[in-house]
């Protein structure tokens, strides 16, 4: 059975964004299907994938290779992300299904319940798929591609603090469902740019990964997983 290039791309770029493969390595197609456990054929679709999501660079002479992005680029990042998360939270007041409304409440109930219990690990996912949820919400493909895309990088750009008040953080999630339950969209974005800035405060620039700190992965691709 052929192994769909989408199933590399999210195998070989999680393992980018975890510092399996370090910035500016080379990525070699024999290699990567050794350590995928694949063909060459869909690792070569796939790098091309990340290329043009910024993930990796095709350099003369070297070929393709872990891109090494500077702190600019990694800055611009987080002030798109504190444009589009709003923008996608003011759609979703307009756009969102009960369907939407009944996740985000749900793990906003969640959230605040693991917040009072002081459970970082469970609160780190919660929020990763609250503002999944959220963006989905917004009824716009293009905008959930491009904050996935964001999130993503910045994941393998930044390390991110816990917050000092997890309870007044799940507080600000709850506050946006809210809005986009009643279909305030202007509220909707003010309190999502609010908890936007707070949330990039949070982060700090990791320093390269040397090759003293790059981890193994040799597994084969995970078929079982969800798509990206």
């Amino acid at each position: 059975m052929r192994v769909p290039a989408q199933s590399v791309c999210t195998a070989i770029r999680d393992d980018i964004v975890a510092g399996v493969h370090e910035r500016g390595g080379r990525l070699t197609e024999e290699l990567l299907a050794r350590r995928y456990g694949v063909s060459r054929v869909p690792v070569r679709e796939a790098l091309r994938t990340l290329e043009a999501e910024g993930f990796v660079v095709t350099r003369r002479h070297a070929g393709a290779c872990v891109a090494e992005p500077t702190e600019q680029e990694a800055a611009d990042l987080l002030e798109m992300r504190g444009l589009l998360e709003p923008l996608g939270a003011a759609r979703a007041a307009q756009r969102r299904t009960e369907a939407h409304l009944k996740v985000l409440r749900g793990l906003v109930r969640l959230g605040q319940e693991r917040a009072r219990r002081g459970n970082s690990e469970d609160l780190r996912s919660l929020g990763s798929w609250f503002h999944e949820t959220l963006a989905q919400a917004s009824g716009s493909p293009a905008l959930t591609s491009m904050l996935t895309q964001l999130r993503h990088k910045i994941a393998w750009m930044y390390a991110v603090e816990a917050p000092a008040s997890p309870v007044e953080a799940w507080a600000e999630h709850g506050a946006i469902v809210d809005a986009v339950a009643r279909g305030d969209s202007e509220r909707a974005r003010a309190i999502t740019a609010m908890h936007t800035e707070r949330a990039n405060g949070a982060h700090r620039l990791k320093l390269s990964a040397g090759p003293e700190r790059v981890r193994n992965s040799q597994h084969p691709v995970n078929m079982s997983g969800q798509p990206y």
